[in-house]
């Protein structure tokens, strides 16, 4: 994402007063008198609203607005929102690496999941331990925001942490030195089987080409190395150069992998690999699911328009607009799109329309006749539309609500913690990790007086009936059969207990699983338990299959 600064006027009179001057020289007439309509709304606001207005919120909140009514993806961002940005986009920052959450039983934030490493890590600050005092200030009533921003600061400097350890009750004070905390990119890599190499990558944040780079090159130095796994599922997007970098570890250097053009000429350009690839004939298989966006797509759609390697999944998000950042003053930016992705076969994987979108955020059902066909270097048929459509399509996996509703209420991981401290100093090993059918029972039991309060699929469906009968006049003669219904279908804890135990365990499971073997270790278990990774696995080791796939038509 490139950065783009201006310097602009240092109030919003002066902006105004520049403005218009300048806009009526060139005879923008509309310009000027749109922007002297929103300053007469500003200072009558200002000066006459019956209550006393906090001015910077005004402004804030119009240029949100604004904003809004152009893309997602256009936003303003305040100093504080500025500072995250950044760290999405860098996954650097200066604090202890841990991650923090408000604690279901107390009134206090408690420790999540350190890195491995890190300063919290080395610290001895272990998941349950509750954050009671920073620099002897209490902790107790506030935010996780406040106190993730109280640990973050300038690398080098100290502070420290009054904890109560999750296990024995006990406080203690702690001393910890705030480092540039780096957040991994890559999940999980390594060997699927005797020949296939695995690499999860979660974003693609400064460096993590290299990173991938890395671990490919470790597991081809073990002379195993016969085809690669690279997992996008779930990967949002981030740095373009990255996105550009990755492509170039598997095709030929100066290869073009993306373009953007835009509105202002200035704004078009062109990308190529510029560093020597890794492997060009190592067979690929790509990895994407409905959350797969931006950079994520720019890479699986230029290997496929390249025929290099073979995308599994689910269609991607549709994120092909461009932004960039742009100085607004004092410390706040506006992201603005400028641009288009389009990759080698000429297609853009921008959704034709991002107002309108599945449940999941995915890109909703595109009429053929609104898509165009564009061909692979191998003349293979590829089409436009929104996102990128896998070589091998398989049916999304269904997530209930129930499980998906206890993981949003905090008590998978709180009962994850309370597992953690009653058996802290086992034998752990996260790839045979099973919870027995007593322990199940006891998460049963944790959870029996808990609030918990969702909607499952069926009944969000069956309000939509009810809504659609009052509508159309059936509600007299159709509510005996959806009394009926609703009885069958009315949130049952206990129920959905047993029946959702298998995908409710591997929460509780993978949960318990980053406790001891952190976030490493919950991720090898995953891939290691995926029926969809070893399917991948079966397509890159068969190489006629590979061949059939990317061979055109």
């Amino acid at each position: 994402m490139r950065s783009v600064r201006y310097i602009l006027p240092l109030t919003l009179l002066a902006l105004s007063t520049v403005v218009f001057g300048q806009n009526t020289r060139r005879g923008d007439f509309e310009a000027g008198k749109n922007l002297e309509i929103f300053f007469n709304v500003y200072r009558g606001v200002n000066t006459q609203y019956v209550d006393t207005v906090d001015n910077s919120k005004l402004i804030e909140t119009a240029a949100e607005k604004m904003l809004s009514s152009l893309d997602p993806y256009t936003e303003y961002f305040n100093e504080e929102e500025m500072k995250e940005f950044r760290v999405h986009t860098t996954g650097q920052y200066g604090g202890v690496g841990s991650l923090v959450r408000k604690d279901g039983k107390t009134d206090y934030i408690r420790i999540s999941e350190p890195y491995r490493d890190s300063p919290a890590d080395r610290a001895g600050l272990r998941p349950g331990d509750l954050i009671v005092a920073i620099d002897g200030v209490s902790m107790q009533g506030v935010s996780v925001d406040t106190v993730s921003a109280r640990m973050k600061g300038v690398p080098g400097s100290s502070f420290v942490m009054t904890v109560r350890d999750g296990a024995t009750g006990k406080e203690r004070d702690v001393e910890i030195k705030r480092e540039r905390i780096k957040i991994p990119a890559v999940s999980y890599a390594g060997f699927i089987n005797d020949s296939v190499g695995y690499v999860s990558l979660d974003s693609f944040s400064d460096g993590c080409a290299a990173d991938v780079r890395r671990y490919i090159a470790d597991m081809k130095k073990s002379g195993r190395l016969k085809g690669l796994i690279l997992d996008l599922r779930g990967n949002g997007g981030g740095l373009l150069d990255e996105a550009v970098a990755l492509t170039g570890l598997f095709v030929p250097k100066g290869t073009e992998v993306v373009s953007i053009r835009g509105r202002m000429e200035s704004e078009n350009d062109v990308y190529k690999t510029t560093n020597e690839p890794i492997d060009v004939d190592l067979p690929l298989v790509v990895m994407v699911n409905s959350v797969s966006a931006s950079s994520s797509e720019i890479v699986a759609g230029a290997l496929q328009d390249l025929d290099r390697a073979v995308i599994y999944g689910t269609r991607t998000f549709g994120k092909g607009l461009v932004q960039s950042t742009m100085s607004v003053g004092y410390g706040s930016y506006m992201k603005i799109t400028t641009a288009k992705y389009y990759i080698p076969s000429g297609r853009c994987i921008q959704a034709l329309d991002y107002s309108h979108r599945n449940e999941d955020g995915s890109v909703g059902n595109i009429p053929d006749s609104l898509m165009k066909e564009f061909r692979t270097a191998a003349g293979r048929t590829v089409r436009d539309g929104g996102g990128i459509t896998p070589d091998i399509t398989i049916k999304p996996e269904y997530a209930g609500k129930f499980a998906l509703a206890l993981v949003a209420y905090g008590y998978i991981d709180d009962y994850a913690v309370e597992y953690y401290n009653k058996h802290r100093g086992i034998d752990f090993d996260p790839l045979t990790f099973k919870m027995s059918d007593d322990e199940y029972a006891d998460f049963c039991r944790f959870i029996e007086d808990k609030e918990l309060e969702y909607t499952s699929a069926t009944q969000l469906e069956l309000n939509k009936l009810k809504s659609v009968a009052e509508k159309e006049d059936y509600s007299d003669k159709l509510a005996p059969m959806i009394a009926q219904i609703e009885a069958v279908v009315k949130a049952d804890k206990q129920r959905d207990l047993a029946l959702y135990k298998r995908e409710i365990l591997e929460y509780l499971e993978s949960a318990i699983t980053a406790n001891y073997a952190y976030a490493w270790g919950r991720s090898h278990r995953a891939v290691a338990a995926d029926t969809h990774v070893a399917e991948a696995a079966a397509i890159v080791s068969d190489k006629d299959r590979i061949a059939s796939l990317l061979g055109g038509e």
